[in-house]
């Protein structure tokens, strides 16, 4: 009887011990999902204000008899230094929460750049222009604030510790392997349909970059991790992981910022925003939930409103992008199409132009659609003119009539 006292006296003294240590657990893993969260909504905040003050430089100077340089004005320089602030930051945060939550706070971006975009806008509006232009993105900030919070809310907390033996357990294991031999397979085959047979879709292009960025946000995260324990006085730049994933990582950006080139080059950057943000997430979290589990042992309520988070925050950055003004350029060129009595090859024996559409104007490479709303292209007097006629002097154009004979 004393040792079966003994023992349910030691089992009572163990059980509150347990129960304390998985609150202490818990709150931990809390605190480090807060800093990590911090850390990725300010360094996107810093980025997207340092994007805005680059972009006033050049429009000021562009707008001004200026002859400086932008390199040499300081508020260009301004603009890199809270640039490189805030991608410090990013990279930090990877190291202390899960890659599932960091990644998808990459919408406080698209947030801040609408809100300075709607508060420093210097054009004149009227109240239905105003409702027409701006409420949508109103709406779609308030959406992804509100994906935000559930993300950060109901975010998993897997806080595994960046070592070099746990990193290359996780990179041999066979989740893992099989998810890069799909992403492999994945690649290629839209590798080659983009140069090969042309499909210069925009889902093909960021396709191809949120695969790439998956691998990017994965070796960042190890090598962010390795580095801060290594601070922290646990070394782990001895490891050849460490320098596998850094070489991975620079590799991986550098690829993925080629074809956002490209993709900019084709389409509007609102479009890319939007689109690029929902494939690059989801991709990302996929990498993330596969290589470093972060949703092993979370219940279904949590994932479920994970994923609630996730949609919602998608559909106000799509609202954000999907209301900005778009940008026309300058034409230096005189669109034939819009010159009056001009005609065109198949008029009864009528010379001069080809039969040119509103939808493209001579001299151009891209497809202007819709610009005959806001832009009037400049027009050439012209004067026409049957045979015989003497008033010839002075007339800058002539469109004449010339029989089948000749």
């Amino acid at each position: 009887m004393d040792g079966a006292h003994g023992a349910a006296l030691q089992l009572q003294q163990l059980l509150p011990t347990s129960s304390a240590d998985s609150a202490s657990e818990g709150s931990f893993s809390y605190k480090e999902n807060l800093i990590g969260a911090l850390l990725a909504i300010f360094g996107h905040l810093v980025v997207s204000i340092a994007l805005n003050l680059q972009k006033y430089c050049h429009i000021r100077l562009a707008g001004s008899k200026d002859p400086r340089a932008y390199f040499k004005t300081k508020t260009w320089w301004l603009g890199l230094f809270l640039m490189l602030l805030g991608e410090l930051g990013v990279f930090a945060s990877y190291a202390f929460a899960p890659l599932s939550l960091i990644v998808p706070l990459s919408a406080v971006s698209v947030i801040a750049s609408a809100i300075i975009g709607i508060i420093f806008i210097k054009e004149k509006w009227k109240p239905k222009d105003f409702l027409r232009r701006y409420v949508l993105s109103f709406v779609g900030c308030g959406l992804a604030i509100v994906g935000t919070y559930l993300l950060v809310t109901f975010a998993p907390n897997s806080h595994e510790k960046m070592t070099g033996e746990n990193i290359t357990r996780h990179l041999v294991s066979w989740p893992f392997l099989l998810y890069m031999l799909v992403e492999i397979i994945l690649f290629c085959l839209l590798l080659y349909f983009y140069k090969e047979r042309n499909a210069n879709s925009i889902a093909v292009i960021l396709l191809l970059v949120a695969l790439l960025g998956s691998m990017t946000v994965v070796t960042v995260k190890a090598v962010a991790g390795m580095l801060v324990l290594s601070i922290q006085g646990n070394l782990q730049l001895d490891y050849p992981i460490f320098y596998v994933m850094f070489v991975c990582m620079v590799a991986t950006a550098v690829y993925q910022a080629v074809f956002l080139s490209q993709a900019s080059q084709m389409y509007d950057s609102s479009l890319i925003a939007s689109v690029g943000y929902i494939l690059s997430t989801t991709v990302a979290i996929t990498a993330g939930a596969v290589f470093y589990l972060d949703f092993l042992g979370e219940d279904v309520l949590h994932i479920c409103m994970f994923a609630l988070g996730c949609l919602i925050a998608f559909l106000g950055v799509f609202l954000i992008t999907r209301n900005r003004k778009k940008s026309i350029p300058f034409e230096p060129y005189i669109s034939m199409d819009a010159m009056p009595g001009m005609q065109n090859m198949h008029d009864k024996g009528m010379t001069v132009q080809p039969d040119l559409k509103a939808s493209f104007s001579y001299g151009a490479l891209e497809n202007n659609d819709n610009i005959s709303e806001i832009y009037t292209p400049a027009t050439l007097p012209i004067m026409q003119e049957e045979h015989g006629s003497r008033s010839a002097s002075g007339v800058p154009y002539r469109v004449l009539e010339h029989t089948k004979k000749e």
